[in-house]
């Protein structure tokens, strides 16, 4: 860090004054738009994507049959067997996993189903975004064609259930129906500054070009010899650089004075700006800051309120929108009308709020027996409309 700071005052000593207070601008390119890169060079994107995709992709899948408005769990199905195991290289969980994530990052992704000897779906596996376009006649979507290894495919779309192989899952994008838009482009700005940010921190402590301090004649005016100069800048390499010579106490020749220039409350200011860029990411992929780690963020009461809100308002709608179009997918090739859902049992922070819900509906002492069992899916029974919990024993015999 000295030797540097020497080494540019060395060549400008003729100037009075030079300012090391303020903050680096920070220079970049002008595009605020960012790509799937992110993911791998920005802990925030990847922590918001890993959490998002992770934890929703581990939730079983259920299939059910509509007979005649009834759902009836089917556990043999082959359809089952097909979102445990979709291919031979992923597991299901693999599976989803990179279909979220695609999704997030993309805007887009693409499933391709499999058939086996029979004609029944029997595989299913993920296109990677870059490698499909879309396939237009007279204005219309009519296909998806697939590129990959030399080799190209087009999957067409049927014309009466607009069906194809190629299942297609998108976000909303308002100015192209077809494409999806990404939670990543409309963080595009919060996450080239913070970026930029971490960067400038990198090149800060890597190259060392801001010196704590600096030596400065009292009087503002005077100047050292070439001699001085140099054995000034010995001393300081010899004695005071370096971790081991840290906290040594610093003798000064007349006229000189040791004046610091950090500026605390500017680089308070720039954590506080990454702290913000950060947060902002974390509300473009809905997920709750406090998850991430970001400091100051007390928005919810502790951190299961958190994990609350996370599945409630991302993670539930995400698996709804997969498993709707699962559900059409699936009736449409396997050729009956199927039903996908997702056990919603299995998921412990909502477990936990239903219990807590039980709790206080069996408490309630202005319900009946059998409001209270309704309101938990139980049919009647006789002698449920006391407002007491405890139903006359005559009853029960």
């Amino acid at each position: 860090m000295l030797k540097t700071y020497f080494k540019n005052l060395t060549k400008r000593r003729s100037e009075k004054s030079k300012s090391f207070l303020d903050i680096p601008f920070l220079r970049g390119e002008s595009d605020d738009r960012v790509g799937a890169e992110s993911y791998k060079n920005n802990a925030i994107v990847h922590r918001c994507v890993s959490l998002i995709a992770s934890s929703a992709s581990h939730v079983p899948w259920q299939i059910y049959k509509n007979n005649n408005g009834e759902r009836k769990l089917q556990k043999n199905h082959p359809s089952v067997r097909l979102l445990k195991n979709p291919n031979p290289e992923k597991s299901g969980a693999d599976f989803f996993t990179q279909s979220i994530s695609t999704l997030l990052l993309y805007g887009s992704s693409y499933m391709l189903l499999g058939f086996d000897k029979k004609g029944k779906p029997a595989r299913m596996y993920n296109l990677h975004p870059n490698n499909v376009e879309f396939v237009h006649s007279k204005n219309h979507l009519v296909g998806y064609r697939h590129r990959a290894g030399g080799q190209e495919q087009i999957f067409h779309i049927d014309p009466a259930t607009r069906m194809s192989h190629i299942l297609h899952l998108k976000n909303y994008n308002p100015t192209n129906p077809e494409a999806g838009s990404s939670s990543l482009s409309a963080a595009g700005k919060s996450i080239n500054l913070h970026s930029k940010i971490m960067d400038w921190n990198k090149s800060l402590l890597r190259n060392a070009i801001r010196p704590s301090g600096a030596l400065v004649f009292q009087d503002g005016n005077g100047y050292l010899t070439d001699e001085q100069f140099s054995r000034l800048q010995q001393q300081f390499y010899d004695n005071f650089s370096g971790s081991s010579n840290s906290g040594k106490p610093l003798i000064l020749e007349g006229g000189l004075k040791w004046q610091e220039t950090s500026n605390a409350e500017k680089f308070e200011k720039f954590i506080d700006l990454k702290d913000s860029s950060a947060r902002e990411i974390a509300i473009a992929f809905n997920v709750p800051p406090q998850l991430l780690g970001i400091t100051g963020d007390n928005t919810y009461s502790n951190m299961q309120e958190a994990r609350f809100a996370l599945w409630e308002e991302n993670l539930m709608p995400l698996l709804d929108k997969y498993a709707d179009a699962l559900g059409s997918w699936f009736s449409c090739w396997f050729g009956e009308e199927l039903i996908v859902d997702f056990d919603r049992d299995s998921i412990s922070i909502l477990g936990e709020r239903r219990e807590n819900l039980w709790a206080k509906i069996a408490s309630a002492d202005f319900m009946t027996i059998n409001e209270k069992r309704e309101f938990v899916g139980l049919d009647p029974i006789q002698g449920g409309e006391r407002l007491n919990s405890h139903v006359n024993n005559d009853n029960e015999q």
